[in-house]
Protein backbone atom coordinates (compact mmCIF):
# COMPACT_ATOMS: atom_id res chain seq x y z
CA UNK A 1 0.00 0.00 0.00
CA UNK A 2 2.80 2.46 0.85
CA UNK A 3 5.42 1.14 -1.58
CA UNK A 4 5.27 4.08 -3.99
CA UNK A 5 5.43 6.83 -1.38
CA UNK A 6 8.34 5.06 0.34
CA UNK A 7 10.20 4.94 -3.00
CA UNK A 8 9.44 8.63 -3.44
CA UNK A 9 10.83 9.49 0.01
CA UNK A 10 13.91 7.28 -0.20
CA UNK A 11 15.12 9.12 -3.30
CA UNK A 12 16.10 11.84 -0.85
CA UNK A 13 16.98 9.97 2.36
CA UNK A 14 17.43 6.38 3.45
CA UNK A 15 15.01 5.36 6.18
CA UNK A 16 14.93 2.34 8.44
CA UNK A 17 11.92 0.02 8.69
CA UNK A 18 11.10 1.59 12.06
CA UNK A 19 11.20 5.10 10.55
CA UNK A 20 9.07 3.89 7.68
CA UNK A 21 6.47 2.68 10.18
CA UNK A 22 6.46 6.02 12.02
CA UNK A 23 6.01 7.83 8.71
CA UNK A 24 3.22 5.61 7.35
CA UNK A 25 1.39 5.64 10.70
CA UNK A 26 1.14 9.43 10.41
CA UNK A 27 -0.31 9.35 6.88
CA UNK A 28 -4.03 9.51 6.32
CA UNK A 29 -5.27 8.01 3.04
CA UNK A 30 -8.15 10.06 1.66
CA UNK A 31 -10.23 9.14 -1.39
CA UNK A 32 -11.83 11.94 -3.37
CA UNK A 33 -14.17 11.80 -6.35
CA UNK A 34 -13.43 13.74 -9.51
CA UNK A 35 -14.11 17.50 -9.27
CA UNK A 36 -13.58 17.69 -5.49
CA UNK A 37 -12.18 21.05 -4.40
CA UNK A 38 -9.57 20.28 -1.74
CA UNK A 39 -8.65 23.92 -1.13
CA UNK A 40 -10.35 27.21 -1.97
CA UNK A 41 -8.89 30.68 -2.17
CA UNK A 42 -9.11 32.26 1.27
CA UNK A 43 -8.91 28.96 3.16
CA UNK A 44 -5.82 27.86 5.06
CA UNK A 45 -4.19 24.80 3.53
CA UNK A 46 -4.19 21.98 6.09
CA UNK A 47 -2.43 19.31 4.04
CA UNK A 48 0.60 18.22 2.15
CA UNK A 49 -0.55 15.37 -0.03
CA UNK A 50 1.15 12.61 -1.98
CA UNK A 51 -0.92 11.48 -4.94
CA UNK A 52 -1.13 7.71 -4.90
CA UNK A 53 -3.76 7.63 -7.64
CA UNK A 54 -5.40 10.31 -9.73
CA UNK A 55 -4.85 13.76 -11.17
CA UNK A 56 -5.10 17.08 -9.35
CA UNK A 57 -4.66 20.65 -10.49
CA UNK A 58 -3.83 23.89 -8.74
CA UNK A 59 -5.33 27.06 -10.17
CA UNK A 60 -6.07 30.67 -9.38
CA UNK A 61 -8.55 33.20 -10.72
CA UNK A 62 -7.37 36.19 -12.73
CA UNK A 63 -8.92 39.68 -12.49
CA UNK A 64 -11.71 38.61 -14.86
CA UNK A 65 -12.55 35.51 -12.82
CA UNK A 66 -10.99 33.19 -15.38
CA UNK A 67 -9.28 30.07 -14.07
CA UNK A 68 -5.54 29.91 -14.69
CA UNK A 69 -4.06 26.46 -14.13
CA UNK A 70 -0.75 26.72 -12.29
CA UNK A 71 0.18 23.05 -12.18
CA UNK A 72 -0.99 19.50 -12.57
CA UNK A 73 -0.05 16.77 -10.13
CA UNK A 74 -0.40 13.09 -10.92
CA UNK A 75 0.72 9.83 -9.36
CA UNK A 76 4.00 10.10 -7.43
CA UNK A 77 3.73 13.91 -7.14
CA UNK A 78 3.05 15.97 -4.02
CA UNK A 79 0.41 18.68 -3.85
CA UNK A 80 -0.11 21.54 -1.39
CA UNK A 81 -0.22 25.29 -1.20
CA UNK A 82 3.19 25.44 0.44
CA UNK A 83 2.94 29.10 1.49
CA UNK A 84 -0.48 28.67 3.08
CA UNK A 85 0.45 25.35 4.72
CA UNK A 86 3.75 26.60 6.10
CA UNK A 87 2.62 30.01 7.32
CA UNK A 88 -1.01 29.05 8.07
CA UNK A 89 -2.20 32.04 6.04
CA UNK A 90 -5.14 32.18 3.63
CA UNK A 91 -4.47 30.59 0.28
CA UNK A 92 -4.53 32.44 -3.01
CA UNK A 93 -5.18 29.25 -4.99
CA UNK A 94 -7.62 26.41 -5.47
CA UNK A 95 -6.70 22.72 -5.54
CA UNK A 96 -9.13 20.36 -7.28
CA UNK A 97 -9.20 16.71 -8.29
CA UNK A 98 -9.61 16.10 -12.03
CA UNK A 99 -9.98 12.34 -11.58
CA UNK A 100 -11.06 10.09 -8.74
CA UNK A 101 -8.00 10.33 -6.50
CA UNK A 102 -6.32 8.67 -3.53
CA UNK A 103 -4.03 11.00 -1.64
CA UNK A 104 -1.85 10.33 1.40
CA UNK A 105 -2.16 13.39 3.62
CA UNK A 106 -0.03 14.98 6.30
CA UNK A 107 -1.51 17.78 8.40
CA UNK A 108 0.61 20.57 9.91
CA UNK A 109 0.64 18.74 13.25
CA UNK A 110 1.47 15.29 11.82
CA UNK A 111 4.22 16.78 9.67
CA UNK A 112 5.65 18.56 12.69
CA UNK A 113 5.52 15.32 14.66
CA UNK A 114 7.29 13.51 11.81
CA UNK A 115 10.05 16.13 11.63
CA UNK A 116 10.49 16.01 15.40
CA UNK A 117 10.67 12.20 15.55
CA UNK A 118 12.74 11.71 12.39
CA UNK A 119 14.85 14.80 11.65
CA UNK A 120 16.13 13.42 8.34
CA UNK A 121 12.67 14.15 6.92
CA UNK A 122 13.69 17.82 7.02
CA UNK A 123 15.97 16.97 4.08
CA UNK A 124 13.20 15.09 2.29
CA UNK A 125 10.81 18.01 2.45
CA UNK A 126 13.55 20.52 1.60
CA UNK A 127 14.30 18.51 -1.54
CA UNK A 128 10.60 18.36 -2.42
CA UNK A 129 10.28 22.13 -2.04
CA UNK A 130 13.39 22.66 -4.19
CA UNK A 131 11.94 20.38 -6.87
CA UNK A 132 8.68 22.32 -6.74
CA UNK A 133 10.52 25.64 -7.01
CA UNK A 134 12.53 24.36 -9.97
CA UNK A 135 9.31 23.36 -11.74
CA UNK A 136 7.73 26.78 -11.19
CA UNK A 137 10.92 28.60 -12.22
CA UNK A 138 11.18 26.59 -15.44
CA UNK A 139 7.55 27.30 -16.18
CA UNK A 140 8.04 31.03 -15.62
CA UNK A 141 11.09 31.13 -17.91
CA UNK A 142 9.24 29.13 -20.59
CA UNK A 143 6.23 31.46 -20.39
CA UNK A 144 8.43 34.50 -20.89
CA UNK A 145 10.86 33.17 -23.46
CA UNK A 146 9.14 30.49 -25.56
CA UNK A 147 6.46 30.50 -28.20
CA UNK A 148 3.10 28.91 -27.42
CA UNK A 149 4.01 25.93 -29.63
CA UNK A 150 7.29 25.40 -27.79
CA UNK A 151 5.51 25.73 -24.44
CA UNK A 152 3.11 22.98 -25.50
CA UNK A 153 6.00 20.72 -26.53
CA UNK A 154 7.69 21.35 -23.18
CA UNK A 155 4.40 20.68 -21.41
CA UNK A 156 4.00 17.25 -23.00
CA UNK A 157 7.60 16.43 -22.06
CA UNK A 158 6.90 17.23 -18.39
CA UNK A 159 3.36 15.82 -18.37
CA UNK A 160 3.23 13.14 -21.12
CA UNK A 161 0.04 11.50 -19.82
CA UNK A 162 -1.93 14.67 -19.09
CA UNK A 163 -3.27 15.34 -22.62
CA UNK A 164 -5.09 11.98 -22.49
CA UNK A 165 -6.38 12.57 -18.95
CA UNK A 166 -7.72 16.13 -18.81
CA UNK A 167 -9.88 18.43 -20.91
CA UNK A 168 -8.08 20.63 -23.43
CA UNK A 169 -9.30 23.82 -21.76
CA UNK A 170 -7.30 22.95 -18.63
CA UNK A 171 -4.17 22.57 -20.74
CA UNK A 172 -4.99 25.81 -22.54
CA UNK A 173 -5.36 27.63 -19.21
CA UNK A 174 -1.99 26.24 -18.10
CA UNK A 175 -0.29 27.42 -21.30
CA UNK A 176 -2.11 30.76 -21.51
CA UNK A 177 -3.60 29.99 -24.91
CA UNK A 178 -7.04 29.20 -26.31
CA UNK A 179 -8.40 25.66 -26.36
CA UNK A 180 -8.64 26.02 -30.14
CA UNK A 181 -4.87 26.58 -30.25
CA UNK A 182 -4.31 23.40 -28.22
CA UNK A 183 -6.58 21.48 -30.57
CA UNK A 184 -4.74 22.83 -33.64
CA UNK A 185 -1.26 22.05 -32.33
CA UNK A 186 -2.31 18.55 -31.25
CA UNK A 187 -3.66 17.86 -34.74
CA UNK A 188 -0.48 19.24 -36.30
CA UNK A 189 1.70 17.03 -34.10
CA UNK A 190 -0.48 13.97 -34.77
CA UNK A 191 -0.20 14.49 -38.54
CA UNK A 192 3.62 14.71 -38.26
CA UNK A 193 3.69 11.35 -36.45
CA UNK A 194 1.88 9.57 -39.32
Amino acid sequence: MFENIIKNITRFAAITPEEENVFTDLLVCEKYPKKTVLLKEGEICQFEGYIHKGCVRMYCLDDNGTEVTLLFAIEDWWISDIASFQDQKPSKVYIETLEDSEIYMLSPSTKEQLLHEIPKFERVFRMLVQRNLTTFQSRLVDTISKSASDRYLEFIKVYPSIPQRVAQYYIASYLGVSKEFVSTIRKRLASKEK
